[in-house]
């Protein structure tokens, strides 16, 4: 593999929490091939966290960003216009519900429930798109990650199952829509994976288990191997390939 597969490429990362997360799987393998990266943080909170991690994948800009707070995005995108001028790839790494819905049967999330899951996991992603659009001179790549409970019903993923299959039509779509400009989008689906987020959803215990006897080779993903194909779909290996949706989970997709 050429060393500098991604040398001179701009990425923005958006998701990593700790360094367990996918969104970090990603951006260290996007730095291994030369990208010069760009990381946000929720709050403060979050920041003593994000910021050595930050430190040591070298990333130029660390800003922060939570898509709720109107006018975070459209200031992260106006920093990184002032700082680098051009942007070659994203990584949309986010979702949430809140737990009581998250928890509750589909036919019992509240309104506000399912809105703010579709707000954060979905329709932040259409945002990032078109804030990206006029920074991508260059053309680009946007991806951003699923999960199997968008296609099947599977565990207790409830709303968050239709919130990634929004996702995943809002990946077509915009793939569609973003091409003329060069620009293509795609979606990984990972398997099971223990990051913070996951620790939220109930049984997620016995999901890893189930995941790891449903695989081909009984095996877990890693965040490693999610890192390999988001490399693959930001950098020129992917050049063609848009509007997928791309499993990264030993073949538990496939289980019957």
């Amino acid at each position: 593999m050429n060393a500098a597969l991604m040398q001179g490429k701009k990425v923005l990362i958006v998701g990593i929490a700790n360094d367990n997360s996918i969104a970090y799987g990603a951006a260290r393998k996007l730095r291994e091939q030369g990208a010069e990266l760009c990381i946000t943080y929720l709050n403060e909170k979050a920041r003593r966290f994000v910021e050595p991690l930050a430190e040591e994948l070298g990333a130029e800009l660390l800003l922060p960003l939570d898509v709720t707070q109107p006018g975070q995005l459209e200031a992260l995108f106006a920093e990184i216009g002032q700082r680098w001028g051009v942007l070659h790839g994203l990584v949309h790494s986010i979702a949430f519900c809140p737990l009581e819905d998250l928890h509750a049967p589909l036919s019992e999330c509240s309104r506000d429930g399912f809105l703010t899951a579709m707000d954060v996991s979905c329709y932040s992603f259409i945002e990032m798109a078109r804030l990206s659009k006029p920074l991508m001179k260059e053309g680009g790549s946007l991806i951003n990650y699923s999960y199997l409970g968008s296609a099947i019903a599977t565990g207790d993923y409830n709303i968050m199952g239709v919130a990634k299959a929004g996702l995943e039509a809002a990946t077509r779509y915009l793939a569609r829509d973003l091409g003329p400009a060069g620009i293509r989008v795609n979606c990984i689906s990972p398997g099971t994976i223990q990051t913070r987020a996951a620790g939220g959803i109930k049984n997620f215990d016995a999901m890893l288990e189930h995941s790891a006897s449903m695989a081909c080779d009984g095996k877990l993903p890693t965040i490693d191997e999610v890192g390999n194909a988001s490399l693959y779909y930001l950098s020129e290996l992917s050049d063609g390939v848009t509007g997928t949706i791309h499993y990264v989970d030993h073949g538990v997709c496939i289980a019957g």
